[in-house]
This record gives C-alpha cells, structure tokens and sequence, in this order.
C-alpha cells in the first residue's frame, strides 16, 4: 500500500516545492484525489461517484483549478469507507458523513457523534443502484471487480487492500457466525479471493501481498470454524476422509474449508494439504484404510488422472472383506472428460453431502450418526 501522508509534516498541509524545501502554496489546500485513493484503498473513479451521486467531495481547489481534499473532506471520505464497510447503503452512509464532518448550519440538527454505529442497511434497494433499483455490477469495493455480490464481500475487499489485519479477522469470523461456514465460503471468501485474483492478472506485480493477506487470513478463520460453530460429535472408529492437493499443486484453501465443513457433521478427516507427493499420499491411504480420498487441483496441469486411479485402487482388509476408498476428484482442473468414472461435485456443500454419505448423512443432516 502507499504510505504517502495526507498532509505535509509541517502542519501546514502543504508539501515542499521541489528543490527548495520551503511548502508549495499550491498544495495548501491539502491533497489529490489520487493520493486519497490510495491511502483508503479505493479507486479514484469511486471518490468521484461518491462526490457526484452524494456531494460528498472535495471543498478546495489549487491555484491550477485542481481539485484538493482538506483534513475536514479527508475524515468525511474515512467515515464513508467506514460505514459502507459494515454494511451499510452508500447513499445512508454519505447522509451519516455529511452530517458527522460537513460544515455546519446554525439552523441545522445537531451532527451523528463521531464512532457511533453504522447506520442499519434499511429495506430499500442495496448499494450502487440506479433509478430502476437494479443492483449495479461493482461499486465501491476497495477497488476490486467484485460484481454482483454480497455487502460483506465490499467490507472484506476494503479490508484487504488496506492489508488490515485485524478487521480482515473480525470480518471473517462474523460471515463465518452469521451464515455459517458454507455460505460464508461460497459467497463471501471465494467471490473476494476472485475479485483480488483477477485485480492482480491485471495490474501486473501489485496487489500480490493482498492475495497473500486475504488468503494467510482465511485459511486462519476456516481453521478456527470448530470453535466457532456447534459441531456433531466425531465418528468414533470410522474410517476418516484424507484430503489432498495433488502433486505440485500449492492452492490448498478449498481442502481446509471441506476439511472445516466436514468436522461440522462430525466426519473424521485427514488432510496433508498442498503438493502432497505420489508415494505420501499412497502410504497414507494404505495406513488409513479410509472411507474416501479427495484429490484437489486447481488447474489441468496439476490433476493427474493416474494418480486418481491408482488410489482408486488400492485394497486393504482381510480376504473376503477387503475395502477401497471412493475417490473424489475435485477443483476446476478436472474435467469431465479426463474424469470420467468418478463421482463430481459442483461446489462444497455437494462435497460434503457426497462425503457424508458412507457416514450415515445422506441427507446433509448436521448431527446425524455414523454407520457403523
């Protein structure tokens, strides 16, 4: 991120004119719409929307008619980031800035206290709408293409690209509590890690320490789910579930949320997480005896068909009664050509239903017990 002040160290809010060291008047009146973008992780185009839509921009101009933002347009912008980062609907939150930082009316109510709650989202249309109501794509996201999608994920983009952690944390945790760990997968993580995968094949080397944040965090929060979420009491002396990234594949967050999923239904699991080589992955399932293996990759060149149906066949047990693991290729690297005669699934709660099964939960039921 940049680290650029937002005034100058002087208290004057001016900067040095170049080569003198003495404050460039120009610069008095305070600091670009760029620079701003930059300190609050959201685009320029995004400050300009909220100034046209909202009126809430910048009250100053330089000498060369350039548009400047004062400490004053400075605290209304943060507090916008702030509100609409809880959730609330960007017209509301530009109302609660304006009335918290504006210059004030003698005749006018008094201001909302600066740290007071978000205001609540009301039934009206959501955030970025048009006179139709319709939900506008993208919008204020911390400037990431996020497209249609659930408010929280504009809190947790925001969060990310200003690499705050401890709101990172705190936004992931109550996705986790509020939807529980399926939906906060499938509709709030997954649809940022997209947005900051896409904002990073396009702007070349940036935003790498975004995804790397976003990603450190999430894998934190799926790995705390148990202790966040009423979970069915473990199968005792079943055969568990081993979950793998094939070789050479390092995207391991889908294996940790169907490893999260699944102890929330109480199946017991295994999982040896990224770039699990042929002969550990062998050796563990012949150790094991489990139930079912899945094979994770995310792209073709990572899912190794041969390797699936080597598992596949593996056997164990005495004679008469020897046992082999359903074998589940999963993530976008495999195709249904190339896996042809293993089961699918299309995304994670069809994983864990799929997986449930031998345990007894056919149905996806949370607390059900399993076979014996």
């Amino acid at each position: 991120m940049n680290d650029e002040p937002l005034t100058a160290e002087d208290g004057t809010g001016a900067h040095p004119r170049p080569g003198t060291g003495r404050p460039d008047p120009s610069s008095a009146l305070g600091v670009t719409t760029g620079a701003l973008a930059r300190r609050l992780g959201v685009s320029p185009t995004t400050l300009r929307s909220w100034d046209r839509r909202y009126g809430l921009g910048p009250a100053g101009r330089s000498r060369g008619g350039h548009r400047r933002w004062t400490p004053r347009d400075i605290a209304m912008a943060e507090e916008m980031c702030r509100l609409t980062a809880t959730g609330a609907p960007p017209a509301e939150a530009a109302r609660v800035a304006l009335l918290r930082f504006a210059p004030r009316d003698p005749a006018a109510p008094d201001e909302v206290p600066p740290g007071s709650p978000a205001p609540e989202p009301g039934p009206g249309p959501g955030p970025d709408t048009g006179s139709a109501g319709a939900v506008r794509p993208g919008g204020p996201g911390g400037g990431l293409p996020l497209g249609d999608v659930r408010q929280e994920c504009r809190g947790l983009a925001r969060a990310a690209v200003r690499l705050d952690a401890p709101e990172l944390t705190h936004r992931l945790l109550d996705a986790v509590r509020r939807h529980g760990l399926t939906v906060a997968w499938e509709e709030v993580m997954v649809p940022t890690l997209r947005a900051v995968g896409r904002k990073w094949e396009s702007s070349g080397d940036r935003y790498v320490e975004v995804e790397h944040l976003l990603s450190w965090h999430i894998s934190s929060t799926l790995r705390s789910a148990p202790l966040l979420l009423p979970s069915a009491p473990p199968a005792a002396k079943a055969p568990p579930v081993v979950l793998a990234c094939t070789p050479g594949e390092q995207h391991s967050l889908a294996v940790e949320a169907l490893t999260a999923a699944l102890g929330e239904r109480g199946v017991p699991t295994r999982t040896l997480g990224a770039a699990v080589p042929a002969e550990a992955l062998l050796a563990c399932v012949r150790r094991t005896g489990p139930a079912a293996v899945v094979l994770w990759a995310q792209t073709r060149s990572t899912a190794s068909v041969p390797l699936a149906r080597h598992v596949a066949g593996l056997e164990w047990g005495a004679a008469g009664a020897r046992g082999r693991p359903l074998v589940l290729p999963a993530g976008p690297g495999w195709d249904r050509r190339t896996s042809t005669g293993f089961p699918r699934c299309t995304g994670l709660r069809d994983a864990v239903a799929t997986l449930s099964r031998p345990y007894g939960d056919v149905d996806g039921a949370r607390h059900a017990s399993p076979a014996r």
